[in-house]
């Protein structure tokens, strides 16, 4: 049943680590193109932009925010609530802030690093062009945060808002995986009173789940 989400800046190696964790502890790994999935299974929007496009996907849909917010945050509880499930991205930790068997994680590095990652996986050679393109898509990133979830996110992420927070500009990505790994197991400890709110216990529209169920292409819930 645990769930662990990722907060990731973009060239953090913030994906890659949430895959591996999936991996490794036999988990559900849900992304944006999971989430977006769902979506269309409800026929909400019909799309194949890109979420870090400065015309993504997200971004096109101001007139249609409080609709399209209210279902965010419900496909999120329904994946969660799938169980056994890494979710990346979507600003899944706000959604889930609080969940007592929910381990909310934040990878991040810094800038400069996150550039020359750009340059290297987009064989990209002009540093001023790499470093534009990086800050355009943080950019983005940080409006949807703000527009969806009330947060300001490229100045000063809340570090409140995670249990864990790893610099892989520091944090080599095989040691950062093995800490999520280690620190999962303590979500199936026993929880306090103050941590009552577990996964099970929130309400999920049956017929959401069961969408969930088929994309993931799962139907037991963990």
């Amino acid at each position: 049943m645990p769930v662990i989400t990722i907060s990731r800046e973009i060239y953090s190696d913030g994906s890659h680590i949430g895959e591996e964790v999936a991996k490794a502890l036999g988990y559900h790994f849900a992304d944006k193109n999971t989430i977006e999935k769902v979506f269309a299974e409800h026929s909400i929007f019909q799309f194949k932009e890109v979420y870090n496009t400065v015309l993504g996907f997200w971004e096109r849909f101001d007139d249609m925010k409080s609709t399209t917010m209210r279902f965010l945050n419900q496909v999120i509880l329904a994946l969660a609530h799938h169980g056994n499930m890494v979710i990346v991205g979507r600003g899944a930790f706000s959604v889930l802030g609080g969940v007592a068997d929910v381990l909310n994680v934040r990878i991040q590095a810094p800038f400069a690093i996150r550039a020359q990652r750009l340059m290297e996986k987009e064989r990209i050679a002009d540093i001023d062009h790499a470093r534009s393109l990086l800050m355009e898509r943080d950019r983005a990133r940080a409006e949807f945060i703000k527009s969806f979830f009330k947060i300001q996110w490229l100045d000063a992420p809340p570090a409140s808002a995670f249990d864990l927070v790893i610099d892989t500009g520091k944090v080599p990505s095989d040691v950062a995986i093995r800490w999520l790994i280690e620190a999962h197991e303590s979500l199936k400890q026993p929880h306090t009173e103050e941590q009552q709110t577990v996964i099970n216990t929130i309400e999920v529209d049956p017929v959401l789940a069961d969408t969930v169920s088929e994309v993931l292409g799962c139907t037991v819930k963990h």
